[in-house]
């Protein structure tokens, strides 16, 4: 049985951790290095970083920033914010990320997936897609949530899956910080979509909407959250606990030493 992964997201803005809420009235949280470190060691799955305002100031990823959360951890690690071309993927690649997560960069230029799934492989290229409803329709936002691009969600996912993403981070601005659960309808469209694995990010109030997530939908691979892990609404570790208790398989903190 594959087991769900527990994701930590780290949205940084000019060197801080801010959060909050649907991509609005971000708030500063605290240092991403100390964050990360906190996150490794209490047993997260993975760790996503993503450098929040570089695509709208139209600025390449804070590289050093990267560097030092990148030296902290000993998870996998996925960087986003900026990815506009193949060298910046290279860059976030040697300033340690294990993934490179892009979304703005991909609406530009589409053939950048594929040319970023041929060089590096498909397991290094995330779809980030922000996705909100706009007049009842799933619809693709650029630039942090900032600017409606008026494309389909669903169909320019599976696009960009089609073009070599092997995994997709499903953001949902009507559920981000709102914390009444995952947006499940707008994951099951996308889980139906594609084949490769789906990460839900947006909705996470409590421990037991991961339990309602997995449970609903056992197709989606992960459930990412911020603010519930940032102000210890959550501990990872009793998270997992809860998981296994309910017959979800997960990888107990002790296990990932």
């Amino acid at each position: 049985m594959i087991t769900k992964r527990i994701i930590p997201c780290l949205d940084v803005r000019n060197g801080r951790v801010v959060k909050g809420t649907n991509f609005e009235n971000l708030g500063d949280v605290n240092d991403p290095v100390a964050l990360a470190s906190y996150y490794s060691a209490a047993g997260a799955d993975e760790l996503v970083f993503y450098d929040i305002t570089a695509s709208a100031e139209g600025r390449a990823l804070f590289t050093d920033i990267l560097k030092k959360t990148a030296e902290t951890i000993f998870i996998p690690l996925t960087v986003g914010g900026g990815i506009n071309t193949i060298d910046d993927f290279d860059r976030a690649l040697k300033c340690g990320a294990d993934k490179v997560s892009v979304n703005s960069g991909a609406i530009r230029n589409p053939d950048l997936i594929c040319e970023a799934a041929k060089k590096y492989g498909d397991q290094c290229v995330v779809i980030s897609a922000d996705v909100k409803r706009v007049d009842g329709r799933f619809t693709v936002f650029a630039k942090g949530g900032r600017e409606n691009t008026g494309m389909e969600a669903i169909s320019w996912i599976k696009r960009c899956v089609d073009n070599g993403a092997g995994e997709v981070v499903l953001n949902s601005i009507d559920s981000d910080g709102v914390k009444n659960g995952f947006d499940l309808e707008m994951l099951d469209a996308v889980c139906n979509a594609v084949g490769v694995p789906v990460i839900a990010s947006g909705g996470a109030g409590k421990a037991e909407d991961f339990i309602t997530l997995f449970r609903t939908l056992p197709k989606v691979d992960a459930g990412l959250a911020a603010s519930i892990f940032h102000f210890g609404e959550v501990n990872i570790g009793e998270l997992k606990k809860l998981l296994a208790a309910n017959g979800i398989n997960v990888r107990q903190v002790n296990e990932e030493r």
